[in-house]
């Protein structure tokens, strides 16, 4: 009985699936799927519907800071809350006169547009969304909003802070969407300079505090403290809006275009409310003030 069994044990063996041929399995069945994804763009449904089943998990996940801020608001004093009320008015009258002046400045820049007989340019659409996650790895900088495809998010589409640009959308699921940041080093934003409109492209460079401002050339007018804004070209940012400020400007012998670093205005490690703007179609649509409960501004 004994060799018998030894046999049998041998056959099972020898008869048993290679960890070289698994293995093999594997890397072809990823390689293929990589591939696909790649240049088919076949699995954006697939991961569409993972993002969709992770969203309960990015809400437990920031379910603590809520838990924080509202067990920390059953303790504010009545002093707390009157020097936060005071602040707040203060800021509002800020806004207000800002908002003054730029109803003033977009009506004169409607009338120039209209004596040029080109089309009006409306005031872009936005809708409050909230950072609920962060992409762990080191070399990716990405967020994720708590805003997604339920409420008319696409890919593409600009992402602010009170500040500047953050960024723009890159996936979205049912309620969730992941962004990729200007400072990721696979970012780039076409902008110009506010002071004579020079226009450039602003590269990430994989830092949250530095951006790289490319292909200028050494004659350029270009000065440190100089802001950058979207250009609008390319059609993926609105233009106008604030992306960073000139640090310093490196000048080498000989060379064609000079090293230009910039910082960026949106506070991208710290900012948790966030804009995801809507651009307005070439088609009239009404300039009307949404509802706050929904969560839109104009």
């Amino acid at each position: 009985m004994i060799p018998w069994e030894g046999f049998a044990i041998k056959t099972i063996f020898v008869q048993g699936p290679v960890p070289g041929l698994r293995l093999f399995l594997v890397i072809l069945v990823s390689a293929a799927l990589i591939a696909a994804d790649a240049h088919f763009d076949r699995l954006s449904p697939m991961r569409s519907a993972i993002s969709t089943g992770l969203a309960p998990v990015h809400w437990l996940g920031n379910a603590p800071y809520r838990f924080s801020d509202w067990f920390s608001g059953l303790f504010v004093t009545r002093g707390d809350l009157e020097e936060e009320n005071e602040e707040l008015k203060t800021r509002l009258l800020i806004l207000e006169r800002r908002a003054l002046k730029y109803a003033a400045l977009a009506a004169e820049n409607n009338e120039l547009r209209h004596l040029l007989n080109s089309s009006e340019t409306l005031d872009d659409r936005v809708v409050v969304s909230e950072v609920v996650g962060v992409s762990p790895d080191p070399f990716s900088h990405e967020i994720i909003i708590n805003k997604g495809e339920s409420d008319g998010v696409t890919v593409g589409q600009a992402i602010l802070d009170a500040e500047g640009l953050m960024g723009q959308v890159i996936q979205t699921s049912q309620f969730t969407s992941r962004v990729l940041l200007v400072s990721d080093s696979s970012h780039a934003v076409p902008v110009e300079v506010v002071r004579n409109g020079l226009r450039a492209v602003l590269l990430g460079t994989g830092q949250s505090n530095e951006l790289d401002l490319v292909h200028v050339p050494d004659t350029a007018d270009i000065r440190e403290g100089d802001m950058l804004v979207s250009s609008g070209l390319g059609g993926r940012f609105p233009r106008g809006y604030p992306v960073a400020e000139v640090s310093s400007i490196t000048k080498e012998a000989g060379e064609p275009f000079v090293s230009i670093k910039a910082s960026p205005e949106a506070r991208l490690s710290q900012s948790r409310l966030v804009l995801v703007v809507f651009q307005r179609q070439e088609e009239s649509v009404p300039d009307a003030i949404d509802s706050p409960a929904t969560g839109e501004v104009n």
